[in-house]
């Protein structure tokens, strides 16, 4: 079993690996825009997970997902031909929902910050209801009634 750091390392060269070689050695016109975003790998070395993102529709996104596939095998023999493990990693391929989730983050932030905003001015007009000061003060009687 190897070490969680040389799991991080590896994965590291693999994702360098596969986006070379999405680049350079498969041919497949569909995987053009991907970007290839993070990879992990177990602690045994033995699997890979690849996140990819890719922008456009969905029918663009599942032709990539099918592209990416199809071109396992190339990528996983590119892995094994530059990495130095005992084994070739299996690859798996997933999309990445970051950038999805960062933008629906920005909208729900937005959206709270429009009502800060909201309040705000609201409680600029906002009066009080009742005295500006509702805190008892000690009355001249009541000052005589506890020096006695």
């Amino acid at each position: 079993m190897a070490d969680a750091a040389r799991a991080a390392r590896l994965a590291q060269r693999i994702k360098v690996i596969v986006a070379e070689a999405l680049r350079r050695r498969v041919k497949d016109p569909r995987l053009e825009a991907v970007t290839v975003t993070d990879a992990r790998v177990t602690n045994d070395l033995q699997h890979a997970t690849i996140y990819y993102t890719v922008f456009g529709e969905s029918e663009e996104q599942a032709a990539v997902h099918k592209a990416l596939e199809s071109a396992k095998g190339v990528l996983r023999s590119e892995v094994g031909r530059n990495i130095t493990a005992r084994l070739t990693p299996t690859l798996e391929f997933v999309p990445d929902e970051i950038p999805v989730n960062a933008s629906h983050l920005e909208e729900l932030l937005r959206t709270a910050k429009e009502r800060d905003a909201e309040v705000a001015e609201l409680a600029r007009k906002a009066a009080f209801a009742g005295d500006a000061d509702p805190y008892r003060k000690p009355s001249e009687d009541d000052e005589q009634e506890d020096s006695r």
